[in-house]
């Protein structure tokens, strides 16, 4: 339904900033450039009685995202841990979009509970409280299992929160096409891809079957990170519509006075957030990707507590390690090997100057060595780096979209708690050790033995296999078949020369 109907939707975003007051305000607080923000009043004005309305009671910019509806209201939780991009005013008033949002009716969860479990809240719980935090798609209740005495948080989604998203979904994919249309440019970045990678992690957020399991798979991989905790799933009591998992006691993230009224080093705890991050995405490949402080919380002993694992990133192997490789070199600040690398992960095309795109890279990195993260402003420091990207022909990578968001939220996570936090310095020794391991001539002998693993399994089909690209030589015409004895020659060398160091890597390891 991507139809152009979804321009009365697009022209109600716009008005509805206008009306609530919100687009002047966010205009300025991203500094946006004059011309534009009075582009935006005049186009704005003459549409401003077809907004929605809102809430009076919410601050402007809150007010147009809580109106317009979920998807929106996602990307506001993203820009309230980014004071550096938006402003401390309004990154504070976009947290209470976290956990703090209008509940729906605790009978109605109730009645979602029984219809999605088949048993009533009353015949499992001893205790069941209102919503204790409303988010923009599900929210949660604190309640205790009669049969065990244990404290556990339900979560229900919001009625009707499938057909929002996928209305909003609509837009954005209408709105991303209406953009490519126009400016032919900004295909490279390829808007129609990064919209659709948001709608596949959207729609698993709305099967709590999943979330479940990521909680279950999350909690395995981390069980021994000092200073981690993850609830665990209680499956029995969960479902598409409604999951249950451990209580997580603790302080909010957010709250950084109580964090710090509560005895805790606020430094040690900005580090480990950023740490542990690096450790989930570069280590296990999987990772929380919605880690904003209404999704975490400080433990009495001072451990990091996750929850809400409805948005989780994967990498796979080989993207870890070019990730790993391009963070060390900023780290090292050796640039000529991360221009390097871009081109031998196909980042960059190959008829670009090397020597210009890692003096480029160096004009990005240089500024963050040996400066406090508070003078840094990352909204300068991204949009040059959107130059940069737009100067040297990089596509965007919609597998690392959900890697580099995170990056970013985490990072603005880990500076509420310590402005002065340097990310390279904390995430160098997580980086050198992820490299030393993974990186190099054990990380060869791994792969050559996998390798061999493989050819292994194929054992048994390679007589049939040989036979069939024989009869198919013999049948070709000539100048083919002359290809072809080159091709099947060429794989016998490489076939034996993978197996001889596949056989040395098994032996030695």
């Amino acid at each position: 339904m991507r139809g152009p109907h979804n321009i009365w939707r697009l022209i109600r975003t716009g008005a509805t900033f206008e009306r609530t007051g919100a687009m002047k305000l966010a205009l300025e607080a991203m500094e946006a450039p004059a011309a534009l923000r009075l582009a935006a009043r005049i186009v704005g004005w003459p549409f401003k009685w077809l907004g929605y309305r809102g809430d009076p009671n919410l601050p402007p910019v809150t007010r147009a995202l809580t109106a317009l509806g979920p998807a929106y209201i996602k990307f506001g939780q993203v820009l309230s841990t980014r004071p550096d991009v938006v402003g401390e005013e309004l990154s504070e008033q976009l947290r209470v979009l976290q956990d703090k949002l209008p509940p729906f009716p605790t009978p109605v969860a109730k009645t979602t509970f029984a219809a999605e479990l088949g048993q009533s809240v009353e015949s499992l719980f001893s205790e069941f409280s209102d919503s204790v935090a409303a988010a923009s798609i599900a929210q949660v209740h604190r309640a205790r299992l009669t049969a065990t005495g244990e404290e556990v948080a339900v979560k229900i989604l919001r009625p009707g929160i499938e057909r929002a998203f996928r209305r909003d979904i609509d837009a954005f994919h209408f709105a991303a096409g209406l953009i490519e249309f126009l400016s032919p440019a900004s295909r490279r970045l390829r808007p129609s891809d990064v919209v659709s990678h948001f709608e596949s992690v959207v729609m698993g957020e709305l099967d709590l079957r999943l979330e479940s399991s990521a909680a279950s798979e999350f909690a395995a991989n981390t069980e021994k990170d000092a200073g981690f905790q993850v609830p665990e799933p209680v499956w029995h009591l969960s479902s598409r519509r409604v999951m249950t998992l451990g209580w997580a006691e603790g302080i909010p993230l957010g709250d950084v006075a109580a964090i710090r009224a509560a005895g805790h080093d606020c430094v040690a705890i900005s580090e480990r957030v950023l740490q542990l991050f690096l450790s989930h995405a570069l280590r296990d490949g999987y990772f929380h990707a919605d880690m904003h402080q209404g999704n975490m919380k400080v433990a009495e002993n001072g451990d990091i507590i996750a929850y809400d694992f409805g948005i989780m990133g994967a990498i796979d192997e080989y993207t870890r390690r070019v990730y790993a490789e391009i963070l060390i070199g900023f780290i090292r600040r050796d640039y000529r090997r991360v221009a390097e690398v871009h081109f031998e992960a196909g980042y960059v095309p190959r008829d670009r100057d090397i020597g210009e795109f890692s003096r480029a890279l160096r004009a990005v990195g240089e500024p963050i060595f040996g400066m406090d993260a508070n003078q840094i402003s990352m909204a300068r420091l991204l949009a040059y780096l959107f130059e940069v990207t737009e100067r040297f022909g990089m596509e965007t990578r919609t597998e690392l979209i959900l890697l580099q968001r995170t990056m970013v939220v985490v990072e603005g996570v880990a500076r509420s708690l310590n402005a002065n936090i340097n990310m390279w310095q904390v995430a160098r020794p997580i980086v050198e050790r992820y490299i030393k391991e993974n990186v190099g001539p054990p990380a060869l002998f791994r792969d050559l033995a996998r390798t061999a693993r493989v050819l292994g399994r194929f054992g048994p089909r390679l007589p049939q296999i040989a036979e069939a690209m024989l009869v198919r030589q013999s049948e070709a015409p000539e100048p083919a078949r002359r290809r072809s004895r080159r091709g099947t020659l060429a794989l016998v060398v490489l076939g034996a020369a993978i197996g001889g160091g596949a056989v040395a890597a098994i032996t030695l390891i």
